[in-house]
């Protein structure tokens, strides 16, 4: 059975919320039921911000994740206050670029470092570290096909920006290069 539940967190600003979004859409086009909970208030302004998204051929009881199978940490604040929530032998995708990874907790985790912000720069736009980090995500855990989310980029980036989904695209596959 296909299944997993996941907290994406890091600063406001960092498009958590945006990915969340995008593996929630691309769950739905890989035929998955589907819940995507956003959380919103004065975590975003600096703080952590955080969602949570369940992915599962099943249906889904509660879109409340106490002790989820993945966690994706774009900074510090994020992997301290969620990792250890994680399941035994969850996936864990760490920015690697603002976090050490001493501080990941391999022993119980299957650890990714990814430079998040390194290889987002080197595409040109550091602000698609959360694309790169998602391209991380779906490699590592094969929950869906890459396919799936480059297909529903122009379902989360609003009309206007429809310019920027193919450096998107390439974000999403560097991540993926990286873990593979």
């Amino acid at each position: 059975m296909r299944y997993i539940d996941s907290i994406i967190a890091g600063f406001g600003g960092q498009g958590v919320m945006l990915i969340g979004n995008l593996l929630a859409y691309a769950g739905m086009k890989d035929g998955l039921n589907v819940t995507y909970i956003p959380v919103y208030g004065p975590e975003m302004r600096g703080g952590t911000a955080n969602c949570t998204v369940v992915l599962s051929q099943e249906d889904i009881g509660s879109p409340i994740i106490h002790r989820p199978k993945s966690l994706i940490a774009m900074n510090r604040p994020s992997l301290d206050k969620f990792q250890t929530r994680v399941e035994d032998g969850g996936v864990h995708i760490i920015n690697s670029s603002l976090i050490d990874m001493e501080l990941a907790d391999t022993d119980r985790l299957k650890c990714y470092g990814v430079p998040c912000n390194e290889i987002a720069d080197k595409l040109g736009n550091t602000r698609m570290a959360n694309m790169v980090a998602i391209g991380a995500f779906v490699q590592a855990t094969g929950i869906i096909s890459l396919d799936a989310v480059i297909g529903s980029l122009e379902n989360v980036i609003s009309a206007r920006y429809h310019k920027l989904i193919p450096a998107n695209t390439e974000a999403i596959k560097a991540g993926a290069k990286h873990v593979s």
